[in-house]
């Protein structure tokens, strides 16, 4: 009976040891819209899913918490992300916002405060930020295409957060693109996800431990 409890004694730093190394890990939460909930997607074809596949793959210590809402706009997000910071305590946070944000017409300048306070506060518990960057169709005007995909660059610099100028390029910004989407013509299809998530990786493979 001593010698076992001795034993038990002798393994406690072991085990100690093995919860810091698991408490050390990386905790990514990805606060999106549909491009990232799945939408239209058979559960687990995501790029956010594919994502989870790919750390397992590589042995990656990192959890992935995916608080994407199909419909979401960076003011949602906005008014969200101070509880999911407090529940995950993530050590980088993705923001994937402001495609919705444009299709509804909203002020552009709401949506670029919108991104800022999300960066803001990310950063404030000293969380890792990425942009994904969004771009509109032509047919929004070439100004109003310019001001929107150019406000995630301006928070990026003025916040020194890392930055994806395009999530979808690749995918939207392509010949016969149309094949890239489903039916609706808005949403990537199941197809697109693994080029989504390859434009995503380097990016985020940086800010990881």
């Amino acid at each position: 009976m001593g010698a076992l409890l001795l034993a038990v004694v002798a393994a406690l730093p072991l085990l100690a040891q093995a919860q810091t190394a698991v408490a050390a890990g990386d905790t990514v939460l990805i606060v999106g819209d549909s491009l990232s909930a799945e939408y239209g997607l058979k559960r687990g074809t995501g790029w956010v899913p594919l994502l989870e596949k790919q750390l397992a793959g590589e042995k990656k210590n990192v959890r992935v918490i995916n608080a994407s809402i199909s419909g979401d706009t960076t003011s949602g997000g906005r008014s969200r992300l101070p509880a999911l910071l407090a529940q995950h305590k993530p050590t980088v946070v993705v923001i994937e916002l402001g495609g919705n944000d444009a299709l509804r017409g909203l002020p552009l300048d709401m949506t670029e405060a919108n991104l800022r306070a999300m960066t803001q506060a990310a950063k404030k518990i000293g969380a890792k930020v990425l942009l994904l960057g969004m771009q509109v169709p032509p047919n929004y005007g070439g100004a109003y295409g310019a001001t929107f995909s150019g406000l995630f660059a301006k928070v990026a610099r003025a916040e020194k957060a890392a930055l994806l100028p395009f999530f979808l390029k690749g995918v939207a910004d392509v010949d016969d693109a149309v094949g890239n989407f489903q039916a609706d013509r808005i949403h990537p299809n199941e197809q697109s996800q693994a080029k989504m998530l390859a434009n995503v990786w380097p990016d985020l493979k940086k800010l990881l431990k």
